[in-house]
């Protein structure tokens, strides 16, 4: 269910950065979550400068934001993990000024996340049991 999305403004940044973004981002979620490389999604959707704000201003100046879908049940401290290496990720490659990236996770109930068609919930229930079991251990 890994689902990585930056969000940019259109122009400010070069094919090369977005490749790296999609390469390294889709790396380190993988890694972070103890995930087969091949569930991850990546993507980088762009928006018309003119229709991103930054302070309240239309196109005053870089504000990169991503999300990420992660089954409930992740603990926070994966999930937090995910947010700082995801900052520095975008930090770093797009070299913009750490207090202007934002970050978003989203949990999602594994019933109703579809793998194939199927619920989550039942496509990776064995999964899900062992972490929830790992949950209760700590």
């Amino acid at each position: 269910m890994p689902i990585l999305n930056f969000h940019l403004a259109e122009g400010r940044h070069s094919a090369a950065q977005h490749e790296r973004l999609l390469r390294e981002g889709s790396t380190y979620y993988a890694e972070a979550l103890d995930s087969p490389i091949e569930r991850v999604r990546a993507f980088v959707t762009l928006h018309r400068p003119e229709l991103v704000a930054l302070a309240g201003v239309p196109g005053a100046g870089p504000a990169p934001y991503f999300t990420f879908l992660v089954l409930e049940g992740r603990p926070v401290e994966q999930r937090q993990r995910l947010l700082e290496g995801l900052t520095d990720l975008v930090v770093d490659v797009l070299g913009v000024d750490r207090d202007l990236v934002r970050g978003h996770c989203l949990r999602v109930e594994p019933q109703d996340w579809a793998i194939g068609g199927v619920p989550a919930s039942l496509a990776r229930r064995h999964e899900i049991q062992a972490r929830a079991e790992q949950g209760e251990l700590q």
